[in-house]
């Protein structure tokens, strides 16, 4: 494979990455915004995490550069226990216990329940997965052959 073919490629890596991080981060609007859904805690917290990423992931994708991935790459990977922990509160009785919502929305509260198993977390976590492989499949030693 040539260096301009690895270049596309991690172009398209970079590129699907911002779009999965612009389309959770519109969604989340759209849910609370729109849908008047009103974020529960974990949600917010999910959201700190994925806001910027829409933003950093952009820049890079425009600017074409991969070393973005070490600003991207550990807000994804600080997302996705959120998100795992949020959608096993939603699906598993015992962790919904865990730790009681003080005030609020509580935690376990499903506004969507798609094919019984996709809920607003679980597209959260999706989103965190897909960023963190797509950031993980972006190769940097491109200049070195």
């Amino acid at each position: 494979m040539n260096n301009r073919n690895k270049i596309d490629i991690n172009s398209l890596f970079l590129y699907s990455a911002w779009l999965v991080s612009l389309i959770a981060a519109l969604g989340s609007l759209y849910f609370s915004d729109i849908r008047g859904f009103v974020p529960c805690e974990l949600c917010w917290y999910q959201r700190i995490f994925m806001y910027p990423l829409a933003i950093i992931l952009g820049i890079g994708t425009f600017q074409n550069e991969i070393s973005v991935r070490k600003y991207a790459l550990p807000l994804a990977i600080i997302g996705w226990p959120i998100s795992l922990f949020h959608y096993l509160e939603q699906k598993v009785p015992g962790f919904a216990s865990i730790k009681p919502c003080v005030n609020g929305v509580p935690c376990n509260t499903e506004y969507i329940n798609w094919l019984g198993f996709i809920t607003i977390p679980f597209l959260a976590l999706s989103a965190f997965t897909l960023i963190i492989v797509c950031m993980i499949l972006i190769r940097s030693d491109l200049g070195k052959e």
